[in-house]
């Protein structure tokens, strides 16, 4: 059990970090776990909120791959994909929309209110915030972020709000798009010059060993990134999360992180601890001051 000597020296060592990320814009994509299981949920919503209350500007953004998967299933739509994204015709896009925009949204939004009234949720499609053009005529109503609105998350910010963004868009005519949410997050920490985006994932990082959890990377740069995606050194689900990161970094967000979702409380331990979790992606090795933790 911890004792009152102990929690002080956590919040001793949590502020520095603290001071540093205060006023400063945080992009936190999630997905998988912690929005089918509720006690991961709640859990996700007091990190978030704790963001909020010391001065952080956080913007969570979510996807919802397999509750879309379950809604489909139920309707006899068969799932099909090109190139790792979901092929998106008229229907599945009701689909979609109904399930981040209607529910998985909702939850998160309601999960974050229960403790504190601060958090709302806004759909990519709504005022434009998330402008689109389509990506693939292969993959149907799939769409490419050509535009945030970032001034208008950063009216909530002001307002004392936490956005909530479910990754559906709109192209210029008004018709909506289904988003890759790891490239949406992206998107929305280079418009905002983010300190940071954050990858909640259902691994621990990138690892060397895909087996072997003492394999984690626990830093690299861009252009690492990108060559070890050239090599095949990673593969599947691992790549569009490292190119996400990549083209993070390159647009101007401060670094980029992938860090295990499954674990209790892993943005603060990522933020605010000496020790840090996961692999870090920096633009340039001489950008960050060297240290042993993938939190600087």
């Amino acid at each position: 059990m911890m004792n009152a000597n102990d929690t002080a020296r956590i919040l001793i060592e949590a502020l520095p970090y603290i001071r540093r990320f205060t006023g400063k814009t945080i992009v936190v994509k999630v997905g998988g776990l912690p929005m089918t299981d509720p006690e991961r949920m709640r859990s996700l919503a007091k990190d978030i909120l704790l963001l909020h209350s010391v001065g952080i500007r956080p913007v969570l953004v979510h996807g919802g791959g397999p509750q879309i998967d379950v809604e489909m299933a139920k309707a006899g739509i068969e799932v099909k994909r090109v190139d790792g994204l979901r092929v998106t015709d008229a229907d599945t896009l009701d689909i979609v929309r109904m399930v981040l925009v209607g529910k998985t949204n909702r939850e998160l939004v309601a999960a974050i209110n229960a403790l504190e009234p601060v958090a709302i949720g806004v759909a990519g499609e709504d005022g434009r915030l998330l402008e689109v053009e389509p990506v693939d005529e292969r993959l149907g109503f799939v769409g490419r972020v050509t535009k945030v609105r970032g001034a208008l998350l950063h009216d909530f910010h002001d307002d004392g709000l936490i956005p909530v963004v479910s990754t559906v868009g709109a192209d210029a005519t008004g018709q909506s798009y289904n988003i890759n949410a790891d490239d949406a997050a992206r998107a929305i920490a280079v418009a905002m010059q983010a300190e940071k985006i954050i990858y909640l994932t259902g691994t621990p990082g990138l690892l060397e060993d895909p087996q072997d959890p003492t394999t984690l990377v626990h830093r690299l740069t861009a252009s690492e990134a990108r060559r070890r995606i050239d090599d095949a050194s990673v593969t599947g689900g691992m790549i569009p999360k490292l190119i996400a990161c990549a083209e993070a970094v390159e647009g101007g967000t401060g670094s980029a992180h992938m860090i295990d979702g499954r674990a209790e409380h892993a943005i603060l331990v990522e933020l605010f601890t000496d020790e840090g979790i996961g692999t870090m992606v920096i633009e340039e090795a001489a950008s960050c001051p060297a240290k042993a933790s993938a939190s600087d």
